[in-house]
């Protein structure tokens, strides 16, 4: 018999991804297409989106919007990782819609993104495959539409010290460059930074060299 799996493979397998992944691709704001066919008219849009509570209610106000059509299928991807995503036919038949659409978000490599293809039934039964080339087609449109951005994967940590460790803290800051979300400049001091993840090791060791200064990683963002 084989070795047995351990339960946390996958979890294992992906965390090694993400170790290597300095950055990844998304979109920057919102784009839309269009694909027409035999009558039935299918309006796309891709949006940025970071979590599946984001996703929901973005969903939410293009169902009300579009109340009057047919189906409104979609898919997304969330994540450095590429592991979070998810695929909605709505009501067309299983693998024609959701699964077209997300397919064009894999083919351009993004993440963080949410595509939703809007149906209006124009009379005319398109069949199988005339639904996944329209979905397709559909979601593919607004991609392409879309300005394509890379964003850098971060780390964010959280400093607290005397207010007499000021300059050797602002020197490895000088050295490290971080983005500085949130400041507290009293006697005792505290700093939200995120730092590139590539050098994320080296800012946190150099920052523990410093005595008398406590450094927290929260969230990777």
């Amino acid at each position: 018999m084989g070795a047995e799996i351990p339960q946390n493979y996958f979890q294992i397998i992906i965390q090694s991804i993400l170790s290597i992944i300095n950055s990844f691709i998304t979109i920057s704001g919102i784009s839309e297409g269009i694909y027409k066919e035999k009558g039935s008219k299918f309006l796309s849009f891709a949006l940025p989106v970071t979590t599946v509570e984001e996703v929901k209610v973005i969903l939410d106000e293009y169902r009300k919007k579009f109340y009057d059509a047919r189906h409104v299928c979609y898919a997304y991807m969330l994540g450095a990782e590429r592991a979070d995503f998810r695929a909605n036919d709505d009501g067309e038949p299983s693998g024609t819609a959701g699964r077209p659409i997300l397919g064009q978000i894999n083919s351009f490599e993004l993440t963080d993104v949410l595509v939703i293809v809007v149906r209006y039934f124009g009379g005319i039964l398109l069949g199988t495959g005339g639904l996944i080339t329209a979905y397709k087609e559909a979601a593919r449109d607004a991609l392409s539409q879309a300005e394509i951005v890379e964003k850098v994967i971060t780390q964010r940590f959280e400093i607290r010290f005397g207010y007499e460790l000021m300059n050797e803290v602002l020197r490895v800051f000088k050295e490290f460059e971080p983005e500085i979300l949130k400041s507290e400049l009293q006697y005792d001091c505290r700093y939200v930074v995120d730092v590139p993840k590539a050098s994320s090791e080296q800012f946190f060791h150099k920052m523990n060299t410093i005595y008398g200064v406590k450094i927290e990683r929260t969230n990777m963002k």
